[in-house]
């Protein structure tokens, strides 16, 4: 599903800095990459089996209840650790009163790894169980289920990053932290002010940690799309394991 008209594409495309600015730009070593690639990123969830899961595993009660009870699907992005910025996304179903795991990734968090108290430019992640209502980005709608805003304009990487960087927003899950639900991930209203950050958003992976978004695989990102559905509630639950279990 795509969202057009005049009113969001102006809006996109005013605010074209003041969102990239907050999510992308990571820690880069030679040839403008770290040593974190996404192919040992973060370690898998430990819980098995995967099929009929009473919980989300890995989730300690105080985030567990904190999931709407009408959520019917949970990515859960699981950090190695406080400061770390390796983690492992995966994707849960409810079926029923159960829950199966359907897909897992390797990812990055912020850079500085994960924090309960996130500040704009903190290079952390925040810790939390947060909505997922709209999704973007430079490239045409690959089958959306959540509103799609395409464009250019509003996700292309400034070409000022490192070349690693730059597909970086070429699709983009805007993660409901401090920001408008049924806006473009673009938008840049913050309705708990800016000292409290945000444009977090689930996007492409460049191989190293981000200024506070989650990254994934190009595969990842395009499941995901196509798989997350409004009429099923969808959230994020992420953060260190250490704070997911506590």
């Amino acid at each position: 599903m795509r969202i057009s008209g005049m009113l969001r594409s102006s809006l996109v495309a005013v605010t074209l800095t003041a969102a990239l600015t907050s999510c992308g730009s990571g820690t880069q070593g030679a040839g403008g990459r770290t040593q974190d690639s996404p192919a040992n990123a973060g370690t898998e969830p430990s819980a098995s089996p995967t099929r009929d899961l009473a919980r989300i595993p890995g989730v300690g009660d105080r985030l567990q209840r904190q999931i709407p009870a009408g959520s019917r699907q949970v990515v859960a992005v699981y950090g190695r650790g406080e400061d770390s910025a390796k983690s492992t996304a995966a994707l849960f179903t409810r079926h029923g009163a159960t829950w199966d795991r359907e897909r897992i990734w390797p990812a990055h968090n912020g850079r500085k790894g994960w924090t309960t108290d996130h500040h704009e430019d903190d290079k952390r992640s925040p810790v939390g169980v947060f909505t997922l209502s709209d999704a973007g980005g430079v490239r045409a709608e690959p089958g959306a289920k959540l509103p799609y805003t395409r464009s250019a304009a509003a996700f292309t990487a400034p070409r000022s990053w490192p070349r690693t960087h730059w597909h970086d927003f070429d699709l983009v899950i805007a993660i409901d932290y401090n920001r408008v639900k049924g806006t473009a991930p673009s938008d840049p209203t913050r309705p708990e002010g800016r000292a409290k950050g945000g444009s977090i958003w689930l996007h492409l992976d460049h191989g190293s940690g981000t200024s506070g978004c989650v990254s994934l695989p190009e595969q990842g990102m395009e499941q995901l799309l196509r798989t997350l559905d409004p009429e099923r509630d969808p959230v994020i639950v992420m953060g260190d394991r250490a704070h997911l279990e506590a």
